[in-house]
């Protein structure tokens, strides 16, 4: 599989790029997004998600790991393509689609086109446990616990310190000891931040 694709930028629309590497240019669908990221430069780096169907081989760009991650998320719903997925990506930006995902907004999401009221929800429902917004990252929790993890880290969060730190100190906690209650952990977590 490929990973990244590297080279002189030949042709840049808002809904694909052509980069030429060793004398092959390489066609990739991007989100607006990574066109937004892209315009203007000579070169370019592009994450890849390779998908493989019967009638094509499609390659999707993406400028950063953290959209490449919540691309392969959200095709992983029940319902929602690749290019649902890209067109998602391309209506809400990243860090706002993942707000919009954990705190069950399905009525933001049902605003992008293409996306019903039931898709909406099942992205919701499927999605809600495995992203937390905020981090350079998608942190996937562990589903154990995740009721103790996010009430330590509203309480964190209402005692002022920042979610990034606060989510990184309770993941490592949380992934040390799974059983862990939710005053241990707030108190534990104040010990570290």
């Amino acid at each position: 599989m490929i990973e990244y694709i590297k080279g002189r930028l030949v042709a840049l629309t808002p809904t694909d790029a052509v980069v030429e590497t060793c004398g092959i240019g390489y066609r990739l669908e991007i989100s607006l997004s990574t066109y937004t990221s892209l315009e203007g430069s000579d070169d370019a780096r592009l994450l890849v998600h390779e998908v493989i169907r019967e009638d094509a081989h499609v390659l999707f760009g993406f400028a950063e790991e953290r959209e490449r991650a919540l691309f392969r998320l959200l095709i992983g719903v029940s319902g929602v393509g690749a290019n649902t997925a890209r067109i998602i990506l391309s209506s809400i930006p990243v860090a706002e689609l993942e707000i919009v995902i954990t705190s069950g907004d399905h009525a933001h999401l049902k605003n992008v086109k293409g996306i019903g009221i039931k898709t909406a929800q099942r992205i919701i429902v499927d999605l809600k446990d495995k992203i937390k917004p905020g981090d350079d990252t998608l942190l996937i929790q562990p589903s154990v616990n995740n009721e103790a993890f996010d009430e330590a880290l509203a309480a964190l969060l209402m005692l002022g310190f920042p979610r990034p730190q606060s989510q990184k100190v309770l993941k490592k906690l949380f992934d040390s000891d799974p059983a862990l209650k939710v005053e241990s952990a707030i108190k534990k977590a104040l010990s570290m931040l």
